[in-house]
């Protein structure tokens, strides 16, 4: 089974920067769009950014020109840098990717929509 792990969170002051990483677990040999989503206390959990296997790139309009998307398919990764990081950016944020090919025993198989677990990152005033 394929497996998505967030790595970069932590604490920050208001107006610093932080990278998320984000590595899906090996013998895969394809994946489709990926993304990155968050949740605050409270809060429904939304679209930050998403990335798709040709590198066209997507954000929600309360992260343009502060985050930027990246993904480097040879090692199945998916990054966000995140810049100018404001008191509201808090939240656990979540990788996600919708179709992953990966291998079982040798045998290609699909499968849709995986999150990881989320890695928390906190923005002090």
């Amino acid at each position: 089974q394929a497996q998505l792990v967030e790595s970069g969170g932590g604490l920050v002051q208001a107006g610093g920067s932080l990278r998320l990483s984000c590595v899906a677990s090996e013998n895969i040999f394809s994946i489709n769009d990926m993304g990155w989503y968050r949740q605050a206390p409270g809060k429904q959990r939304e679209l930050v950014a998403t990335i798709t296997a040709g590198g066209t790139t997507n954000y929600a309009d309360s992260v343009k020109g502060r985050f930027t998307i990246s993904r480097d398919n040879a090692k199945n990764r998916v990054y966000l840098q995140m810049n100018s990081l404001k008191p509201e950016d808090t939240a656990v944020y979540y990788c996600n990717a919708d179709r992953i090919g990966y291998y079982i025993d040798s045998r290609p198989v699909y499968g849709m929509d995986y999150w990881g677990k989320g890695t928390l990152v906190t923005v002090s005033s």
